[in-house]
């Protein structure tokens, strides 16, 4: 096959660091026309984007990101009680930021509007639903971006492929790209509503297999996330948009599994299945740090006390050999947060650790971008806050039988035989209207266990979210943080700091976040 050769140029305007060569060298590895040309194809670059590893559930992502950062300051995974905890990797952080710039989404993306806009109008047409589908995922990421650092290089990233210079980004206000997303977002909508698919895009869509009503239904939640997102420092928009969606399902469909508990999981939610030939797990990213022991608050209070029936594919009892025989533990237990490495060292085995076939030695387990429980909770914060007691009652009750659902999906579906039997509707809907996650108290109240739930629902899959929502909420109460003997990292920040890369190779525009480059300065929605 031929490659790529016109990306060379386009794709190198990003990568400030390392020599052209090298440049050329990976992106003739990444790019391969599947239709053996060399102009540059939108359905392949399309596809390239959906493949990347951070939408992925893939090794490198969880263990140098995720269970370093986003899973410890949220206490959705054991992390070790150890000087250096809280320490944010400047080396891993710079290759979550290279993922999305260079030659990452965002440089790809360049390279598509650069494309399409060299396209004669009437080939632009059939072009337009890559480019707008391309905008979804690409808002998507580039908010994470914005949740972990705040202002970040966006309008002018990638200034090479669309203008032929180079021209190192200036930092947007966080504020407004929030409200580019949004716009972005609801135009997305309209344009998905009247579009119809091709062949051509149904073979590149590798998320959504070309399910225009799937595409909607993404960008709608999406934008529903963010706006909940700002509900406090802007509630005004917030509560406006908010509520003409929901009480506007036909011009707002959205990913809620069409409000049933018991729903399609692998149908109805967003989820990046893996490469058929992809034959690795979690298993060393979990273990390795490690992160796959039961976490104290989420198991010891939350779930236990509430009998929760995801318990059963969440962790796993574990045990101890005593004479050569496997002798598992009686219950389910976490480790206390309290506990010193040398502690856990000694004693881990009397303690619970993550179910294997659900997250951890699972080569099926897809890349989860959005799922319905998530959306059905953010129907509910907004009802109780906005809309009326009752409606908030239903899609509070709807989003944790989804929550289940999802989970014992990803067991059910595991590469793993070590499964979980779903336990009945009767069981599960006990377990919700019943137990002490039964929805009531005053409205405060009830805003901590969609907090709380919401929380559990993410987890450590959904890392970025949990940390997202813990910041903007405050819930779940967690317990207190063990506190580090390192000066300046005593504890978790509110945002990450941005790679030394960016600081080096961008220094110009940086100086002009510099003064907000702190791990102590929120992010602008985290008002809490």
């Amino acid at each position: 096959m031929k490659k790529f050769n016109k990306i060379l140029i386009y794709g190198s305007f990003l990568l400030t660091l390392g020599s052209f060569q090298s440049c050329k060298t990976e992106l003739e590895d990444r790019y391969v026309d599947p239709e053996q040309t060399v102009t540059p194809n939108i359905p392949a670059f399309f596809t390239q984007i959906l493949n990347n590893p951070r939408l992925r559930s893939e090794y490198w992502h969880y263990r140098t990101f995720i269970f370093m950062h986003h899973a410890r300051y949220t206490q959705t995974a054991y992390f070790e009680n150890e000087n250096t905890m809280y320490q944010q990797s400047d080396s891993y952080t710079n290759d979550y930021w290279k993922d999305f710039y260079s030659p990452g989404m965002m440089g790809i993306y360049r390279v598509m509007e650069k494309t399409f806009n060299g396209l004669p109008d009437q080939d632009k047409a059939s072009k337009e639903i890559f480019m707008t589908a391309a905008k979804v995922v690409l808002y998507d990421q580039a908010s994470k971006l914005v949740d972990n650092f705040g202002d970040i290089p966006f309008s002018e990233a990638g200034s090479l492929a669309s203008t032929d210079q180079i021209k190192l980004a200036k930092f947007d206000d966080q504020k407004e790209l929030y409200n580019t997303f949004l716009t972005g977002l609801k135009e997305a909508n309209s344009f998905f509503k009247n579009a119809s698919a091709t062949n051509e895009f149904n073979r590149a869509d590798i998320l959504n297999s070309g399910n225009l009503t799937k595409w909607r239904k993404y960008t709608n939640s999406l934008r529903l996330r963010l706006l909940m997102r700002i509900s406090v420092i802007d509630e005004n928009k917030a509560k406006t948009d908010i509520m003409e969606m929901l009480n506007n399902p036909t011009e707002y469909p959205l990913l809620d599994g069409t409000n049933t508990g018991d729903y399609s999981v692998g149908t109805e939610d967003i989820l990046l299945q893996p490469l058929t030939n992809y034959t690795s797990s979690l298993l060393d990213a979990v273990r390795e740090l490690p992160s796959h022991y039961a976490p104290d608050y989420m198991l010891n209070t939350v779930l236990k006390t509430a009998n929760d029936p995801r318990t059963a594919v969440l962790f796993d009892k574990f045990g101890e050999t005593v004479g050569g025989k496997f002798i598992p533990n009686k219950e389910y237990q976490a480790m206390p947060i309290t506990f010193t490495s040398a502690q856990a060292n000694a004693q881990y085995m009397k303690y619970s650790v993550v179910d294997s076939a659900t997250a951890w030695i699972n080569n099926k387990l897809p890349g989860v971008l959005m799922t319905a429980s998530e959306t059905n909770f953010i129907k509910a914060e907004a009802q109780e806050r906005w809309g009326t007691d009752a409606a908030a009652k239903t899609a509070y009750e709807t989003a944790v039988k989804q929550s289940v659902a999802f989970y014992y999906y990803l067991n059910a579906n595991s590469s793993n035989s070590a499964k979980a039997t779903k336990p009945s509707s009767e069981v599960i809907n006990k377990f919700v209207t019943e137990s002490n996650i039964a929805f009531s108290g005053d409205k405060n109240a009830k805003l901590k266990l969609i907090g709380t739930q919401k929380w559990l629902h993410f987890g450590w899959l959904q890392g970025e979210q949990a940390w997202s929502e813990y910041r903007r909420t405050g819930y779940p109460t967690l317990p207190a943080f063990p506190v580090s003997t390192l000066n300046g990292f005593q504890r978790p920040p509110v945002r990450l700091t941005y790679p030394s890369s960016e600081i080096t190779n961008n220094s110009e525009n940086y100086q002009a976040v510099k003064s907000k480059d702190t791990r102590d300065t929120k992010i602008f929605w985290d008002v809490n």
